[in-house]
């Protein structure tokens, strides 16, 4: 599989989903769909192999939205 620049590769689901048409990749797909209406972008790429999801939208907005989220919660916990 050929990941192009700002396309997200995420382990989500048991090797078992191995569909676009899978109950649970489909209904992770409208929630992306659901983000990128809000951002007013589009969902450009959305696969399923083997569990693992790889989807992009057209926003660059969008796109360093989840990065900056994905930063913050692989951050280590300092304590507090």
């Amino acid at each position: 599989m050929n990941i192009s620049p700002g396309a997200f590769e995420v382990d989500l689901f048991p090797e078992e989903v191995n569909s676009p048409d899978h109950p649970y990749a489909s209904q992770f797909k409208e929630i992306l769909e659901d983000l990128a209406e809000e951002y007013k972008c589009a969902l450009l790429s959305f696969e399923v192999n083997k569990g693992t999801v790889t989807f992009s939208f057209d926003s660059d907005e969008l796109t360093a939205a989840i990065l900056q989220l994905l930063n913050q919660k692989c951050q280590p916990f300092t304590g507090g």
